[in-house]
């Protein structure tokens, strides 16, 4: 007899963005997902028979909806806002406080999940950036709640999948780049869909809390199911 897959129902964040939006499809085309919720302030534009939307304004406060969120394995959290023209306060509120409330509730609710978190390349804790320390600083404290798993996605460049809506314009005119890129480094350029299939792929994995780099984050994805 052959292994027994386990059932896997996922919570993504952030799907009206564009990495949001391309684990959704990941996740949507996967034969390894069985549910999928996302949680947005607007709606995402999908729909499909395993896809459940809550459409919710005050991700500081997620207690009117706490009771559709228990009896989930996983969490894909793709929501976040670029550092870029945005002051240190409001940008340590969205990027730890917003993250870090979502993380508690869910890992309150859902003991046996994995957090699987959207950094980015060049996080560190004790970087000279502001934005680093901020992102090294939601790594290091999502490590430290009682989820069964924790990963810390560092992508760089992401290829976008070309059916995506949300992807930004510049995308179209740089991704000639994409193999280039890849080839002098693999940390930091990925596919949405490699992204996609490491988190994925991380719901067969026991009892870790690991950081990956772009060049973990694509063996990850290559993992074979």
């Amino acid at each position: 007899m052959g292994k027994t897959r386990s059932v896997n129902k996922v919570i993504i964040t952030g799907t009206t963005g564009m990495v949001g939006e391309g684990v959704l499809i990941c996740c949507l085309n996967s034969t390894e997902i069985d549910a999928v919720l996302v949680i947005n302030r607007k709606p995402c534009g999908y729909t499909h028979p395993k896809l459940k939307e809550i459409i919710h304004q005050d991700f500081f406060n997620f207690a009117p909806i706490e009771h559709q969120l228990s009896g989930y394995n996983a969490c894909f959290f793709c929501l976040g806002i670029s550092s870029v023209g945005v002051a240190k306060e409001p940008y340590y509120k969205m990027t730890y406080t917003l993250t870090m409330h979502v993380a508690e509730t869910l890992s309150r609710l859902n003991q046996e999940m994995t957090f699987c978190y959207v950094s980015g390349s060049g996080t560190n804790p004790e970087g000279k950036l502001s934005w680093q320390k901020v992102k090294g600083k939601t790594e290091n404290d999502l490590m430290q709640l009682p989820f069964a798993q924790v990963y810390n996605l560092r992508p760089g460049f992401i290829k976008p999948i070309k059916e995506q809506k949300y992807a930004h314009t510049f995308y179209k005119f740089i991704n000639w780049l994409f193999p280039i890129g890849r080839a002098v480094s693999k940390n930091g350029f990925c596919t949405m869909r490699e992204l996609g299939a490491a988190m994925i792929n991380s719901l067969s994995h026991n009892n870790e809390r690991r950081v990956l780099e772009g060049s973990e984050i694509i063996k990850l994805a290559h993992e074979p199911s």
